[in-house]
């Protein structure tokens, strides 16, 4: 892998060159965590470099974005975390452009700076934030910015494969010990910010028989090993505890898991390696890579990815606040949107199941409902598939596991299969991806994906 990092560093030097040409650039990146901390990089290494810019945040690039980009005729472009699925329109329509990507490119153009392009795998081995962290090493000294290209790895979930970080994003993680660090513990949500008992009540990746989902389950549990788990009537955190007193809910834990019949993959995946930023405070979202992540996907999903750059470069006043406040409502929807599923069920065929939610869950969120569903209604063994209805057609998420993804599944395939016999557009990650489907082929979509993820896992 050293070997890959060259390459792409020689190539992000490239870049970096054509970059220094220009005085201001028009950055395009995408809403979610990866995408927002790789914008945020970008435009920290330009101000550094004292190159001005213009922020342009995009849900899906596509065609009309990209004309809209060629109507503004900005003399550069630079796309982060997209851009390499849309290198055709880019190229049409005369974008000088340095693309910054991690999904598989689809056409060629010079300035482009992606894994897949020196043998490496973008779906684990880096993602968007990384390769734009490795082009912004060359525009100057910005390895402080590690922490941020970590945050939005482990935001695209790169490291559930193999339950940590490998390959290049390990490569940027240990190179770069002052910034972030790599810890081993309880692998539940929420160690900063959450109370202990409700770790363990939202505890989704992995499910927790007999706990996940039931409060009071939950509060029993930690009383019955003897956890002190309120202080003075405020209920504490997990880094609230003594290091003896996590070791006892953990070992508990892990009890409590294999006498619930818990597979002994999800048992593993207990424990495992947790990203502490070493700058940021205790106690807050951005302490921790996976929290710091979800409370930039919640200012995404309700298109404010803005607010969310503006965290990750520094602001912890106003636009910090604001995040805060899309975090909690992103919270309520999501709570919503389960109790949706819950109430109306999900449709099981022979190799996925699937629900629809037309215009009640936005369709921004709806991806989320359908991997916290997976865990507490669903059938794990089946990957799930959601609709939701958006302006353009059906938004169609679906969502695996690293079982299904090990015996052959990979939904960014099929899911890219389906729509190039329907029309609509379809992509993402073996675990994880989404499509938009032209109203009225719904039903026959579901069918032709249901065929062919059976053939993906009949290979195996």
């Amino acid at each position: 892998m050293s070997e890959t990092m060259a390459m792409m560093a020689e190539r992000a030097k490239e870049c970096a060159e054509e970059i220094r040409k220009y005085d201001e650039i028009q950055l395009v990146s995408h809403i979610d965590a990866d995408g927002i901390t790789s914008g945020a990089i970008i435009a920290k290494a330009l101000e550094r470099a004292g190159i001005g810019y213009n922020m342009m945040f995009v849900k899906q690039l596509d065609e009309a974005i990209v004309e809209q980009l060629a109507d503004m005729n900005p003399e550069l472009t630079i796309f982060t975390d997209l851009g390499s699925g849309q290198l055709e329109h880019i190229n049409n329509y005369g974008l000088h452009a340095i693309v910054s990507d991690h999904h598989r490119p689809q056409g060629e153009t010079k300035l482009h700076l992606n894994p897949h392009l020196f043998g490496a795998n973008g779906s684990y081995e880096i993602s968007g934030s990384g390769t734009t962290f490795i082009l912004a090493t060359q525009l100057g000294d910005n390895r402080d910015l590690s922490d941020l290209a970590i945050v939005g790895c482990v935001g695209d979930m790169q490291y559930r494969k193999h339950g940590q970080l490998v390959s290049l994003n390990r490569m940027i993680l240990d190179a770069n010990p002052e910034y972030i660090v790599a810890k081993k513990d309880i692998s539940l949500f929420g160690k900063q910010t959450r109370p202990v008992y409700k770790m363990l009540q939202f505890s989704s990746d992995p499910f927790i028989p007999g706990l996940t989902g039931n409060e009071d389950a939950c509060i029993d549990f930690l009383a019955r090993i003897g956890l002190q788990f309120s202080n003075d009537e405020k209920w504490r955190r997990w880094i609230d505890l003594t290091e003896e007193e996590k070791m006892k809910v953990t070992s508990s834990l892990l009890q409590h898991s294999m006498q619930s019949g818990m597979s002994s993959y999800n048992i593993g995946r207990l424990v495992a390696e947790g990203y502490i930023l070493r700058s940021e405070q205790e106690g807050t979202e951005m302490r921790d890579a996976t929290e710091y992540s979800t409370l930039l996907n919640a200012t995404g999903r309700y298109m404010r990815a803005e607010v969310g750059m503006q965290v990750c470069m520094g602001d912890r006043g106003e636009a910090y606040n604001e995040a805060q406040d899309l975090l909690n409502t992103h919270r309520k929807n999501l709570v919503d949107g389960l109790n949706f599923v819950k109430d109306n069920g999900i449709t099981e065929l022979s190799h996925l199941q699937y629900f629809d939610a037309g215009s009640v869950i936005p369709e921004t969120i709806v991806g989320i409902v359908a991997g916290m569903s997976h865990s507490s209604a669903g059938n794990r063994k089946l990957p799930i598939v959601a609709f939701a209805d958006k302006d353009d057609g059906h938004k169609v998420s679906a969502r695996g596991t690293q079982e299904l993804v090990n015996r052959g599944l990979n939904l960014a395939e099929a899911l890219s299969i389906v729509c190039q016999e329907l029309g609509g557009a379809g992509g993402g990650h073996d675990i994880a991806a989404g499509a938009t489907v032209p109203f009225g082929k719904k039903e026959e979509f579901i069918q032709k994906l249901n065929s062919t993820i059976a053939t993906q896992l009949m290979r195996k």
